[in-house]
């Protein structure tokens, strides 16, 4: 297709067909007469003629049909040059720019181009088209002679335009522009969707971190609060035991109420307490039954470091062998058969403050291996629980047997006798401090006055010389019940005895008196010890007073005793 049919086809396709219409009645005149007859040397090439021109003016009429057809279309049709300069145009093409197709032709299209951007786009596609010799598609922006914008989609090929004309470009274009905008808006709609998710998304995100925060903090505070809570559950089921256990050590009737006596043996009881009471050593408490024992042993604690925590007493020979295990170490729920609740032991009960194990000797075998290893490492078990419990626990315990003939005997550990064997403090017999007897008699006397509502006045002679002559196996627990039963069927204001006590034999005086004056002797030589180490010094911080714990005054009035001076 030329430049000339492009632009000229809708007129030249009728003027071939008004020429062929008014030249056929002609040949048909001539036919019927003699002219006929002239022209007959004439009719192969004016047949030949004749079919040349139907033949182009059918063509001309497809053209014209084909011409229509483009202008009616909503798509506008161009002709370039190589230099992309505009050789056709349809009507929908012109009238898109906003002209008529005359002004059109022969202009540089670029001219119509929007923008510089736009024309070099232009440039690269009709020279893309050229070289490439392929359909190719591209979107510039046009300007009509109105000033408005037009965004056009060029389709555009190289078509062969005959000898004279060479290559040209045929370029279809479609008004995109309200799809363009179109476009943009559902671009620009899309980029404030994407904005919203994203500061959407944002705020979701600092919500759930914050919320995570909350969470883990929750969490956090779940778990204090439920450790605080089982914190508090211990220290109450343990503070309630600990009353339990006060509440029956106060409902206790003591063998007596304090320690009470002026004996040198007791005097030497009261010096030794002093010396390991405010330590934590162990002590073991040796002597015969009811000499008092367990009320040492609360004077010990009395006077510690530990006195404003419990002291749990543990009587080993009043617990059932089967069950001392679970009494002193505690017990899970289901540890053995009857054990419906878990319950804490006496160890655990004593933590910080004291135990006080009675006679100790009594325990089994297989306990023994398991109480040196709290003396040693202050940890146990309980029953049915593999939890290892720690403890700080300060041991105090009691026997009235010979632990070192039970260890001949196998009965009794030798390692944990040494153990416990730290501190040893024997307790006397009464038999030993016969001059407490006056001051005991009196303490029972009225404690049982006010059990009983009766009143003893008086103590004879008779009744003190024959209580004091007793050897009394039983110690000071036969002499409260002697006084008690006395007490009970005296039946005036004078203390009666009903009893009727043997005399001892001799031997066993002069083993009294013996034992006596060796506790004296004992004490006598660590006094001596202890100013030889300090070179006589008494008072100070590296004074024998000090060292002994005993005041100043009280050293002295001891040495006096003793006959003690500086050699």
């Amino acid at each position: 297709m030329n430049e000339d049919i492009t632009a000229q086809s809708p007129r030249r396709a009728y003027i071939p067909s008004e020429r062929k219409s008014s030249e056929q009645p002609s040949s048909r005149t001539h036919a019927g007469g003699q002219l006929f007859q002239d022209a007959s040397p004439h009719e192969g090439a004016l047949q030949m003629q004749h079919e040349e021109l139907d033949t182009v003016t059918d063509g001309f009429t497809s053209l014209h049909i084909s011409t229509d057809l483009f202008d009616s279309a909503p798509i506008g049709y161009f002709t370039f040059d190589t230099l992309g300069r505009v050789r056709g145009a349809t009507h929908t093409a012109a009238h898109m720019l906003g002209t008529d197709i005359n002004p059109l032709l022969n202009k540089p299209f670029v001219e119509f181009v929007a923008d510089q951007a736009g024309r070099e786009i232009f440039v690269n596609h009709l020279n893309w088209v050229l070289h490439k010799q392929s359909t190719l598609k591209c979107e510039i922006n046009l300007t009509g002679q109105d000033g408005s914008i037009i965004c056009g989609q060029l389709q555009s090929v190289a078509i062969n335009a005959g000898n004279r004309n060479g290559i040209a470009v045929l370029t279809s274009i479609v008004d995109v522009t309200v799809r363009r905008q179109l476009e943009e808006r559902l671009q620009k709609a899309n980029d404030e969707l994407d904005l919203r998710v994203r500061e959407r998304n944002e705020e979701l995100s600092q919500a759930n971190e914050r919320l995570s925060r909350e969470i883990e903090e929750r969490r956090k505070a779940e778990e204090s609060l439920s450790n605080a809570y089982a914190e508090i559950k211990e220290l109450k089921d343990r503070l309630q035991a600990e009353n339990i256990y006060l509440q029956q050590d106060i409902d206790r009737e003591y063998n007596f109420g304090e320690i009470i006596g002026r004996s040198s043996a007791l005097d030497y009881i009261f010096f030794r307490v002093e010396q390991v009471a405010p330590q934590d050593t162990t002590v073991l408490l040796l002597g015969e039954t009811g000499t008092g024992k367990g009320v040492v042993a609360r004077a010990l604690h009395s006077r510690s470091t530990r006195k404003d925590r419990p002291m749990v007493t543990v009587h080993c020979t009043s617990l059932p062998a089967n069950l001392i295990e679970s009494e002193l170490f505690g017990r899970e729920k289901g540890a053995f058969t009857g054990s419906n609740d878990r319950q804490m032991g006496r160890f655990e009960l004593a933590d910080g403050g004291t135990i006080f194990l009675d006679e100790i000797g009594e325990m089994p075998m297989e306990l023994q291996t398991k109480l040196l290893r709290v003396i040693q490492d202050g940890e146990f078990e309980r029953l049915g629980s593999p939890r290892t419990i720690k403890v700080n626990v300060r041991i105090i315990a009691a026997t009235n047997r010979n632990l070192e003939e039970e260890i001949r005997h196998g009965r009794f550990r030798e390692d944990l006798f040494y153990r416990l064997n730290v501190f040893p403090i024997t307790v006397p017999p009464l038999r030993k401090r016969k001059e407490d007897i006056p001051l005991l008699v009196n303490y029972f006397v009225s404690k049982f006055c006010k059990k009983t509502g009766k009143t003893i006045e008086t103590v004879s002679k008779d009744v003190l010389n024959n209580l004091e002559g007793y050897h009394w196996p039983g110690n000071v627990r036969e002499l409260e019940s002697v006084i008690e039963r006395a007490v009970i069927t005296s039946p005036g204001t004078a203390l009666h005895l009903l009893d009727r006590f043997e005399n001892p034999p001799r031997r066993e005086a002069i083993d009294e008196v013996q034992g006596v004056k060796a506790l004296d002797e004992l004490e006598q030589e660590h006094i001596i010890q202890v100013l030889k180490k300090t070179n006589w010094r008494i008072e100070g911080e590296r004074g024998a007073a000090l060292i002994l714990g005993l005041n100043p005054s009280t050293l002295r009035g001891r040495m006096r005793k003793f006959g003690i001076r500086r050699s």
